[in-house]
Parts: C-alpha cells; sequence; structure tokens
C-alpha cells in the first residue's frame, strides 16, 4: 500500500496550500540526493516529491482525498456516469460507498458496495475500468517540483554580475550550469534557471531550480542592503591636513577626499557606488575613516613627530 501523501509530507489533511510548501520545501532540502548521502534519500525525495505534486494541486488534492491511492484510475467523469448508469450496467443512482477490503484478490482494491442497479456487491473498480486505462491505469501528466540550492558568490561577483558556470549534485550526479547572475544581487535572492527543476511525469514539464545567493564573507567589505562599508586608512598628516586619496572598491579605484580634521570613526559617503540595483537606485558606498600611524618611524619622521608634540595644545582627550 502506498503510504499516506499527508503523512509523507508530515502534514494533517486540513492543512493549507502554504503549509503543504513549506512541508515539502523542508524535507526537499533534507532529502535531496544531492546533499543527503544516504544511499535510500533519492527514494524518500522522489515519494516527498510525487506527495507534494498530488497536494499542491486543488483538484487533484480534490480527487486524492475522494478517492484515496487509486485517484488515478477513477475517470475524469465518474460522477456524471454513476449517475446517467453509462457503462455500469445500465443502474441509475445509488450512493457510492467505498471499501478497503474484501475485493476478489484481497488488499485494498477499491470496491463497491452498494448503489441502485447494480447486480450484486463487491465490484472490484479495478477490474471495471481496466479495460479503459490497459490494466492498473497510467496516471495523468504531472510537472515536476521546483528545487532550490546555494549559490555562493564573493562581493565582487555579486555586484559585477554576470555569466558563470556552476557545479552542482554529488558525485554520481554531477551537471554544470550556465547561470546568468544579475548585477548586485544580494544575499537572499534567488535567481531562477527555468525547466532545471524535477523532471514532470508523463509529458508534464520539469519544474524550475531556483539558486538562492549567499554572499561570503570579505575581508575588507561589510554588506548592509546594497550598502557597502569599507575601512579607509589614513595616515596622521593626511587626517589633520586633509588629503585625496585612492580606496579599492568593488567597481575599481575611486578617489575619495579627506576633509581635515578627520578622525578615526568618520564616515565618508560615495552615493551610487554600492551594490547595483538593475530594478531601482543602487546602495551607497561607506568609507571608515581609520588613522594609521608609522609602525616604525624613520628618524626625521620621529624628531618632527616630537616637535609637533611639543608645540601643540591639542588634547584628544577633552575633544
Amino acid at each position: 500500500m502506498a503510504r499516506d501523501y499527508y503523512e509523507v509530507l508530515g502534514v494533517s489533511r486540513n492543512a493549507s496550500a502554504d503549509e503543504i510548501q513549506q512541508a515539502f520545501r523542508k524535507l526537499a532540502r533534507r532529502h535531496h540526493p544531492d546533499i543527503n548521502r544516504d544511499p535510500a534519500a533519492e527514494e524518500r525525495f522522489k515519494e516527498i516529491n510525487e506527495a507534494y505534486q498530488v497536494l499542491s494541486d486543488p483538484k487533484t488534492r480534490a480527487r486524492y482525498d475522494r478517492f484515496g491511492p487509486d485517484f488515478r484510475q477513477i475517470p475524469e467523469d465518474y460522477d456524471e456516469r454513476v449517475a446517467a448508469g453509462a457503462g455500469f450496467g445500465g443502474g441509475r443512482g445509488g450512493r457510492v460507498r467505498w471499501s478497503t477490503g474484501g475485493a476478489p484478490g484481497g488488499g485494498g482494491a477499491r470496491v463497491w458496495t452498494g448503489g441502485e442497479g447494480f447486480e450484486g456487491a463487491g465490484i472490484n473498480i479495478e477490474d471495471l475500468f481496466s479495460g479503459m486505462f490497459g490494466g492498473r491505469g497510467a496516471p495523468g501528466p504531472m510537472p515536476g517540483a521546483d528545487q532550490e540550492a546555494e549559490l555562493r558568490l564573493t562581493v565582487e561577483e555579486a555586484h559585477r554580475g554576470g555569466k558563470r558556470r556552476v557545479p552542482l549534485g554529488g558525485p554520481d550526479h554531477p551537471r554544470t550550469y550556465e547561470v546568468n547572475i544579475p548585477p548586485g544581487v544580494v544575499d537572499g535572492q534567488r535567481v531562477r534557471l527555468a525547466g532545471q527543476g524535477g523532471q514532470g511525469t508523463g509529458d508534464g514539464p520539469a519544474g524550475d531550480l531556483y539558486l538562492r545567493v549567499k554572499i561570503l564573507p570579505h575581508k575588507r567589505y561589510r554588506l548592509s542592503g546594497r550598502d557597502i562599508h569599507v575601512d579607509l586608512p589614513v595616515a596622521p598628516w593626511e587626517a589633520a591636513l586633509g588629503a585625496t586619496v585612492p580606496l579599492t572598491t568593488p567597481s575599481g579605484t575611486a578617489k575619495v577626499t579627506v576633509p581635515p580634521g578627520s578622525s578615526s570613526g568618520r564616515q565618508l559617503r560615495l552615493r551610487g557606488e554600492g551594490m547595483p540595483n538593475p530594478k531601482g537606485t543602487p546602495g551607497d558606498l561607506y568609507a571608515h575613516i581609520r588613522i594609521v600611524v608609522p609602525p616604525s618611524p624613520t628618524p626625521r619622521e620621529k624628531e618632527l613627530l616630537e616637535e609637533l608634540a611639543a608645540v601643540s595644545t591639542f588634547d584628544p582627550r577633552r575633544h
């Protein structure tokens, strides 16, 4: 006997469409054969996928709720046939009552147990419809499930976008995808590969593959949405007197003007120099001044610093 589809997904029979989808995504990620190396994971994944395909479609779910695992063997115009008696011995009316036992051959076959116009009870529905479906019946076309995988990018790769070859799958199912990454993708954004998900059954179309972007930590750049934060090292005299200094950004080298009298922690904003946004306003880049002193001053530098210390009345602890 096939497992109950609600049991497979771990949801109740009155679960909402959102609850079914959430349960499927959680289980699919856990049991996907590219992630789970358990030999039984692939069969478990197929079972999860089949349950989702049935329960995610309202019409298919309604038929499953009504007829159970054998719903594919029941013709679409079943109610009309029962009402008209067409193909069932000429009887009309009657109510359908199903039993999971007592059928010829035993097991869980669906059995007609009542209804006006039928000669005798206990008609095996599988036998009744075998001529229509050529045996046990063939399920109709069903679309494949959407799938999801992680796409890891550096800040620079996410900033510039472009084409990239992405290998996915384990050693038993290696596959490489040509992915067109939009410039300025952010952490958590999904890139859709149409028709690259789970295979459909029959003539059903394949599902889609979604690559969820994961931007890797960077030694220089810190992201906040589309804004980029970066430290700007400056010498004490550049901070005191002001200067124009170079700053490396994901898009190249920019010139930054340091105002005179700048202290560590001062934030300089470069408008529009953050992550691009093809559909809106790009982010900004924020340069945080960090004053760096010479680790080993030359004799002349030391002499000048001592002279400055002698003549200056500045006390940083009072500011």
